[in-house]
């Protein structure tokens, strides 16, 4: 059961990385910081959609790591763009 929950999101998270990157190139928007911030929302959706009802798996307890690593990396991206839009005088 486990192994297929995790082939699921394997597939599920591969299937989303790959339309994103398709998505972006064709709308020619395709920036490492849009395709970490896309990527990040179709991880955090893949969790949420493999998610067991009663027991959570090993894998899934050291997935945390990578969501919290995640969230890092967009509060980077959320703070460079501010400081971006600010005017140069105020930071």
């Amino acid at each position: 059961m486990a192994t297929r929950q995790r082939q699921q999101f394997i597939y599920g998270h591969l299937t989303w990385v790959l339309g994103t990157i398709l998505v972006l190139t064709l709308l020619d928007a395709l920036t490492l910081e849009l395709f970490f911030v896309v990527s990040l929302i179709g991880f955090l959706v893949t969790v949420e959609l493999v998610a067991p009802q009663a027991v959570s798996p090993r894998w899934r307890r050291r997935l945390w790591w990578l969501i919290g690593l995640g969230l890092v990396g967009f509060a980077y991206v959320v703070i460079k763009r501010i400081l971006e839009i600010l005017p140069p005088g105020l930071v």
